[in-house]
């Protein structure tokens, strides 16, 4: 992984963290725990520690551009997570491909999807990210879900619910359900924002609203 990447670790996967730098390793965790706690259907079995492969894994092989599958996923799917890592370096040249061909109304925001159907990447949680130019403001519609947004680069402003709050690389901006909310970049440079809410999951138990 390399910084601003997403890493899924879907449930029911074995998974490991691990560092072979030399420099701290600080990364956001976005877990829908408090759910699944809720539902008593959290456990956990310890496994034998794994060996990662040094060969470039399948976001910079089978499935590196937008629109283009291996083709035998056309009669045979590979499983619900056929891709576990979204580079940043990828995501971040197609933000700025869509803020330099959009409107100034628009917002260039690329939602991570699963390759194969076009579904979001995981069943409860939605994956996101933003590109702010130079004094613009984000202020999505009102609507049911929360959201969190990580500041990956630049910086700004932003007003949830009447709470203002300044923000820069590394922070973390946390709106609850129903909010009004509104990002605004006030710097002269480009600021990247990921975004994780819980829409998904809202979608499927028949509550998701826009206001």
């Amino acid at each position: 992984m390399e910084k601003g990447d997403l890493i899924l670790t879907p449930s029911g996967r074995w998974h490991e963290h691990g560092h072979s730098g030399q420099g701290p390793v600080v990364w956001l965790d976005a877990l829908d725990l408090p759910l699944i706690y809720s539902m008593e259907a959290s456990y956990c079995i310890e496994g034998p520690s794994q060996i990662s492969s040094k060969q470039p894994d399948r976001s910079l092989t089978a499935y590196r551009r937008s629109g283009l599958v291996p083709y035998s996923t056309l009669e045979q799917r590979s499983g619900k997570y056929p891709l576990k890592r979204f580079p940043w370096s990828e995501v971040r040249e197609a933000l700025l491909a869509v803020a330099a061909s959009c409107g100034r109304d628009q917002t260039a925001h690329l939602a991570y999807v699963n390759p194969e159907t076009g579904g979001e990447c995981l069943p409860t949680l939605g994956v996101s990210a933003l590109a702010l130019r130079p004094a613009e403001t984000f202020a999505p519609r009102r609507r049911s879900a929360s959201s969190v947004f990580h500041v990956i680069e630049g910086s700004g402003d932003a007003v949830v619910d009447d709470v203002e709050m300044a923000w820069m690389e590394a922070d973390t901006i946390a709106a609850p359900t129903h909010a009004n909310i509104k990002i605004r970049n006030n710097s002269s440079k480009m600021a990247f924002l990921f975004v994780v809410d819980d829409a998904p999951v809202q979608r499927k138990l028949g509550f998701y609203e826009q206001f």
